[in-house]
């Protein structure tokens, strides 16, 4: 038997308008939810996952649609593995896209730096590029429940990034 506990949600909205299925769809990715079937959405099991889907789920039945909330368990630890090993892939997916960002943001300081461009307007917009990536970090981070392979090279370029700008 599973080791843990999971939510599961299952919903159905109308086709048209798609906003509201998009809108279900963004909030469910948001929270970290992975995604099993079309309309089935699998998180481990806590107080604020629940109170999310809750919230969900008011959204959709406010929106003519309907969806039902179920904490549940897997019958072989093979099903659970299976699913975390997924939950790791879509972190890995959202690390990368963030480290390659980081190379990119890197990249750029590193150019500024030898071309000794140091006014305060560039200052200032290479800051505000560091609070957005270190907030995207901040998020995937909190969806990294079960430790992804990629979440320590992603908090290096974190730190390298925050280290490269104070020495700019």
């Amino acid at each position: 038997m599973g080791k843990m506990n999971w939510l599961v949600i299952n919903y159905n909205l109308p086709t048209e308008p798609s906003r509201y299925r998009v809108a279900a769809w963004r909030a469910l990715k948001k929270l970290g939810a992975l995604n099993i079937q079309q309309s089935m959405w699998v998180l481990p099991y806590s107080i604020d996952n629940y109170s999310a889907l809750q919230r969900i789920d008011q959204d959709i039945e406010a929106n003519d649609g309907e969806a039902l909330i179920m904490k549940s368990t897997f019958f072989e630890d093979k099903y659970e593995e299976r699913i975390i090993a997924l939950f790791n892939n879509m972190r890995n997916e959202e690390y990368m896209e963030y480290i390659n960002e980081c190379d990119k943001y890197l990249k750029e300081l590193k150019k500024e730096i030898s071309i000794k461009k140091f006014t305060f307007a560039e200052l200032e917009e290479e800051e505000e590029e560091l609070h957005k990536l270190i907030s995207w970090y901040k998020k995937i981070k909190d969806r990294d429940i079960f430790n992804s392979s990629e979440g320590k090279l992603a908090e290096e370029r974190t730190q390298q990034i925050e280290k490269n700008l104070k020495y700019k």
